[in-house]
Formats: structure tokens, sequence, C-alpha cells
């Protein structure tokens, strides 16, 4: 598979005015939601799964390819369900660049 058939949020060579970041949650792990973190990020599984916990306690899986906004929602955390390492890819306007928070 070469760069063009990936999705684009997971290419490499986005354009200068994106900033691309990839985080990582461990098998097994969980990352306690921050708002701050994903304010302004559309953001894709890369690779594994994730499952979003909201404040209410309801569970939502996500897979490779699925895409996310996670702003202004009621997240309590992410999941990893699975034994390996789950990969998210978060694409946000950098500021001053027509979006982004300056």
């Amino acid at each position: 598979m070469n760069n063009e058939d990936l999705p684009f949020l997971f290419r490499r060579r986005l354009g200068a005015m994106f900033a691309r970041r990839e985080i990582t949650i461990a098998g097994g792990g969980t990352r306690v939601y921050d708002e701050s973190e994903w304010r302004g990020a559309l953001v894709a599984v890369r690779h594994g799964r994730i499952e979003l916990e909201t404040l209410a306690g309801a569970r939502r899986v996500f897979g490779y390819g699925d895409t996310m906004w996670l702003t202004g929602l009621p997240i309590r955390a992410l999941h990893n369900p699975d034994p390996e390492p789950a990969v998210l890819v978060a694409l946000s306007v950098l500021p001053g660049e027509g979006g982004g928070a300056e």
C-alpha cells in the first residue's frame, strides 16, 4: 500500500498548515480525557480499537479508519480494549492558518 492509498489523516505529508500528532494507548490501557488535548482536532483510529467512555458510563468502540470529533463531548476516558497498542492520529489546523485558535 502506498501513501496515496491511505486515508488522508494517516499520510505523512499533509501540508504546512496542519499539525499532525499520533497518540498511542498501550494494550489494555486508559487515557483520561482532557478536552484541551483534542480541541480543534479531527481524530482517526490508525491501529487497533478505541473505546470512548462517557461521563454517564456508556461506551462506544471505534476501529481502524473511524473518524471522531472529541471536542465538547461528555467523555470520561479513552480505553484500549485490546492487548496490542492502539494508535490515534489527530489533525488540526495550525494557529493563524485559517481555522486554528490564535
